[in-house]
């Protein structure tokens, strides 16, 4: 479903994306990790075709990204690391909003638009201004908006940042009901734990290389980590020099 060949972004001399491929099977969760400034948020707005890339390919089911930009957004659903939203507008109007931008309107989605807020337990709110919603409320929207359209792929930066307990076990079940129905996921996140129980594979970029990729089974094989957890392959891949540096300023 995603096909990411030789992705390159470089701002100045500085190259933020070092030649990566990526492949995402229709029908997966895939994770997508790193450490702070490895290259993931960069990685996935150029998917999601909110920036260009240097060079490289990035398709969506067959539809090129920078080709082919339309066809390929209307396959996909993003969701930020940060809310973003029109305070001014109502939760509903904002959903509205969305939808006109694939070309949807009218009773289908006013009846997408109660299921979302109601699956989200924001139909209280649905004709309140955004202005109002906390921070928790806002991530519910923008993953609304993200499903408004009945996207083919979700890519989400950060999915869990802002959502109680109850409203991240939702999104869990959401993303496994979406896949089940033959839907695709690339996910960043730094909660390991839920990327090793939700991912079938994953990638770990570091300074803007994947420094491995594959299933649990075949992180441990390129590591030689034995039945490691993905915590401890995470940190053996992008953490070593940082973690001895903390242990000799421990032992100072």
């Amino acid at each position: 479903m995603i096909r990411v060949e030789g992705l390159t972004k470089r701002y100045g001399n500085f190259v933020a994306v070092d030649n990566i491929d990526l492949h995402v099977p229709k029908g997966s969760i895939f994770g997508f990790l790193g450490p702070n400034g490895a290259g993931k948020t960069t990685t996935l707005r150029i998917i999601a075709g909110i920036m260009r890339p240097t060079k490289g390919r990035i398709t969506l089911g067959g539809d090129d990204v920078v080709d082919n930009p339309m066809a390929a957004k209307r396959r996909l659903g993003f969701i930020p690391d940060r809310p973003f939203v029109y305070e001014k507008l109502t939760g509903a109007e904002f959903l509205r909003f969305v939808a006109a931008l694939y070309q949807q309107d009218g009773e289908i989605v006013e009846r997408r638009i109660d299921e979302l807020l109601d699956v989200f337990e924001l139909t209280p709110w649905k004709n309140e201004l955004v202005e109002s919603y906390s921070h928790g409320m806002r991530q519910k929207l923008i993953i609304s908006s993200a499903l408004i359209h009945r996207p083919e792929v979700i890519v989400v930066d950060e999915p869990m940042v802002g959502l109680d307990p109850k409203a991240a076990r939702l999104l869990k079940d959401i993303f496994r009901q979406f896949v089940d129905r033959g839907g695709t996921v690339l996910m960043s996140t730094h909660t390991l734990e839920v990327a090793e129980a939700m991912c079938e594979r994953i990638a770990i970029i570091q300074q803007g290389k994947i420094v491995a990729q594959g299933t649990m089974e075949e992180l441990r094989q390129q590591t030689a980590a034995g039945d490691a957890s993905l915590e401890d392959l995470f940190l053996k891949l992008t953490g070593g020099p940082v973690m001895r540096e903390l242990v000799a300023v421990l032992d100072g």
